[in-house]
C-alpha cells in the first residue's frame, strides 16, 4: 500500500507534468495565433496591393483608350489589352484573399461589377470613335460617363482599404489582448510549477532524511535482532514462494550446530541435520507448507556433528509486500531446555501422585487407625473413672481428668487435620450456589454454641456465586466459630456479615488482579479482637494468640478458612483491635 509521502510525491510529478503540458500547449496555441496574425497581416498587404494595382491598372487602359481615341493608333490598344488582363488577374486574387461571406465579399463584388461598367463603357466608345471625325456627341457623353465609373471604382476600393484597415486595427487589438495576457499566464503556471517543485523537492529531502534515520535504526534493530536470536535460541527465515529459494538467519546455522552462511540455504542441505526418525514428519509438513502456504507449529529433532540432539519447533505465515510478491516468514526456536524441564515436571508429577497416595493412605490410618486406640482410651477411662472411681486417690482421679483433656484434644486435632487435607485434595467443582442458603446451613451446624451464647447474627443478602459449595459452607461455619470462641465473657456476641462489590483496581490488596471485580463478603464481631500485628501470622498452620487453657482449639480453623479462600483465588484479610473485636474480609473474583 503506498505511503502519504510517495503518494504526495506522484500527485506533484503529475500536476507538474500538467502543468508542462499546458504551458507547452498555449505556448503552441500562442505561436499559431501569431502566425495566423502575420497571415492576416501579409493577406491585408497583399489584398492593398492588388486594390491599388487595380486602380493603376485601370489609370493604364484609360491611358491606352485615350491615346486611341486622339491618334486611333492600334498600338495604343496594346497597354489597353495588357492592363485588362492584369485587372482579371487582380481580381481573381482577391477572390482568394478575402474571407468568405464576410463584408468585403459584397464590396467586391460591387468593385467587379463597377470594373466591368468600365470597361463595356471603354468598348462602346471604341465603337463610336472614327478616323477622320471630330468627337461626337454620344463618345463626349461615354467619356463623361466614363468618369463618372471611374471615380465609383475608387469610391468602391477606397471603402474596401477602409474597411480591411478596420478589420486589420481589431485583429490587431485581439492579438495584443492574447499577447499581453500570455506572459502573465505563462508566468503564473511558471511559479506554480516552481511551487510544485520546490514542495517536492522539501518532501524528498524530509523523506530522505527519515529515510536515512529509519535506516540506522533498522540497522540497530538488525544487530539487536540477531543478538536477541542469539540469547533467545531463536532464529528466523523466509521462503520466496515465486522464485522458490529461502534464505536463512544467521542463528538458524547456530542451531543446527553450524557456523553461519556455511551452506547454500536449501532444504535438502537443511534435511541434512534432522534427526532420521522425524525427517519424514517434517517433509510431509513442509509439503503441507508449500500446498496450503501455511505452517502450524512443528516440532523436530536435529543432531550436530558432535551427535547432541537439539529439539526445534517451526512456525510460518504467509505475508505479501507492497509490490505483490508472496513470502513465508518463519521462526524456529530451540525447546530443548523446554523439553528436558517438561520430562523433569513429569517426573515431579508422578512423584506428587504418589506422595499424594501416600497422604491418602495417611488420611484413611488418621481417620481409622488413629482414631480406633484413641477412641478405645477414651472408653476404658470414662470405665475406669465410673468403676474405680471411689478407689482413685484425688491425685489419680487429676491424672485421669487430664488424660481425659488430653485425649479430647488428640480427638479434635485429627479431625481438624483431616478437614484440612480434605480442603487441599478435594475435587474443586464450581457451581452456581445461593450463598444465603450456606450461611443458613453453617449457622444451623452452630446452632448450639449460637443459643449457648446468646449470640445475633446480622446478615446482608448474599448473592449467587459459582463456587464449591461445602468449601464455602465450612469457611463460614470456621469464622463464625471463631468470633463465638473469641467473644467477651458476659457479653453476647454480635456477628455482623455484609457484602458489597468492588473494582479491583480501588482496593490495594487485590489491584494487580486480572478480575476487574470481586465480591467483598466482611465479618465483623465484638469479641476480645486481637493485636494487628498478629494479622498475618493467625492464618499459619497450628498459631495460637492464647494459652490450651484459655480457649480451645487447634490453631488450624483459621488456616483452613484461608486455604478455602486461595482455592477460589480469592483474599481474606484480618483487622483486629484489641478488647473491640476482629473483622475478617473475604474478596472472591467474579466476571461481570
Amino acid at each position: 500500500m503506498p505511503t502519504p509521502s510517495s503518494r504526495y510525491l506522484r500527485t506533484a510529478f503529475v500536476v507538474g507534468l500538467f502543468v508542462i503540458l499546458c504551458i507547452g500547449g498555449f505556448t503552441y496555441k500562442h505561436i499559431s495565433e501569431l502566425s495566423q496574425t502575420s497571415k492576416v497581416v501579409k493577406d491585408n498587404y497583399s489584398l492593398r496591393s492588388e486594390l491599388e494595382l487595380i486602380i493603376s491598372n485601370l489609370k493604364d487602359a484609360e491611358i491606352g483608350h485615350r491615346g486611341f481615341l486622339l491618334t486611333h493608333d492600334s498600338l495604343f490598344l496594346n497597354p489597353y489589352n495588357e492592363s485588362l488582363q492584369k485587372i482579371t488577374n487582380n481580381l481573381s486574387r482577391l477572390d482568394t484573399l478575402i474571407v468568405p461571406n464576410g463584408e468585403q465579399v459584397e464590396k467586391l463584388k460591387e468593385l467587379k461589377s463597377d470594373i466591368a461598367s468600365r470597361f463595356k463603357n471603354f468598348d462602346k466608345s471604341f465603337s463610336l470613335a472614327k478616323d477622320d471625325a471630330i468627337l461626337s456627341q454620344d463618345l463626349l457623353f461615354l467619356l463623361h460617363e466614363g468618369e463618372i465609373k471611374m471615380d465609383r471604382i475608387r469610391a468602391d476600393i477606397t471603402e474596401m482599404l477602409e474597411l480591411e484597415q478596420r478589420l486589420l486595427i481589431h485583429n490587431q487589438e485581439i492579438n495584443e489582448e492574447k499577447i499581453g495576457l500570455t506572459p502573465l499566464l505563462f508566468y503564473g503556471l511558471l511559479i506554480v510549477t516552481l511551487v510544485i517543485l520546490l514542495l517536492a523537492y522539501f518532501k524528498m529531502t524530509k523523506d530522505l532524511k527519515v529515510l536515512k534515520e529509519n535506516n540506522v535504526e533498522l540497522e540497530i534493530f538488525e544487530k539487536l535482532t540477531k543478538q536477541s536470536e542469539i540469547v533467545s535460541n531463536t532464529s528466523t527465515w523466509v521462503w520466496y514462494i515465486e522464485e522458490n529459494e529461502f534464505e536463512f538467519s544467521d542463528n538458524l546455522y547456530r542451531l543446527v550446530g553450524e557456523e553461519p552462511q556455511s551452506f547454500e540455504p536449501t532444504l535438502e542441505n537443511f534435511y541434512k541435520y534432522v534427526h532420521e526418525e522425524d525427517i519424514n514428519h517434517l517433509g510431509q509438513q513442509v509439503n503441507m507448507m508449500m500446498r496450503e502456504e501455511e505452517l502450524p507449529f512443528t516440532t523436530y529433532r536435529v543432531v550436530h556433528k558432535d551427535g547432541t540432539i537439539r529439539h526445534l519447533k517451526a512456525y510460518s505465515k504467509l505475508m505479501d509486500d507492497t509490490e505483490g510478491d508472496k513470502k513465508m516468514f518463519g521462526v524456529t526456536i530451540d525447546i530443548t531446555s523446554e523439553v528436558e524441564n517438561y520430562r523433569i515436571i513429569e517426573q515431579r508429577n508422578q512423584e506428587l501422585e504418589r506422595t499424594n497416595k501416600e497422604l491418602s493412605a495417611f488420611n484413611y490410618v488418621a481417620s481409622h487407625d488413629l482414631q480406633e486406640p484413641l477412641r478405645k482410651i477414651q472408653t476404658f477411662m470414662s470405665r475406669l473413672e465410673a468403676k474405680e472411681k471411689d478407689r482413685i486417690s484425688e491425685s489419680g482421679q487429676l491424672y485421669i481428668q487430664r488424660m481425659k483433656s488430653a485425649s479430647a484434644r488428640m480427638r479434635m486435632l485429627i479431625e481438624d487435620l483431616l478437614q484440612y487435607s480434605r480442603t487441599n485434595t478435594s475435587e474443586k467443582e464450581y457451581l452456581k450456589t445461593n450463598m444465603n442458603m450456606l450461611l443458613e446451613h453453617a449457622k444451623t451446624e452452630l446452632l448450639d454454641s449460637i443459643e449457648e451464647k446468646q449470640a445475633k447474627i446480622i446478615c446482608d443478602d448474599l448473592p449467587t456465586m459459582e463456587v464449591i459449595s461445602f468449601q464455602i459452607q465450612q469457611l463460614f461455619i470456621n469464622l463464625i466459630s471463631n468470633s463465638l470462641k473469641y467473644s467477651k465473657e458476659d457479653v453476647p456476641p454480635i456477628i455482623e456479615i455484609t457484602h458489597e462489590e468492588v473494582r479491583s483496581r480501588d482496593v490495594e490488596q487485590i489491584k494487580e488482579s486480572l478480575y476487574k471485580f470481586h465480591h467483598k463478603i466482611t465479618f465483623k464481631d465484638n469479641g476480645i479482637g486481637f493485636e494487628q500485628t498478629y494479622a498475618e501470622k493467625i492464618f499459619l498452620l497450628f498459631n495460637r494468640l492464647h494459652g490450651k487453657s484459655e480457649y480451645s482449639g487447634t490453631g488450624i480453623g483459621l488456616a483452613i478458612c484461608k486455604k478455602i479462600v486461595e482455592n477460589h483465588k480469592g483474599v481474606i484479610i484480618a483487622e483486629g483491635k484489641p478488647n473491640i473485636g476482629a473483622t475478617f474480609i473475604i474478596y472472591l473474583p467474579f466476571l461481570k
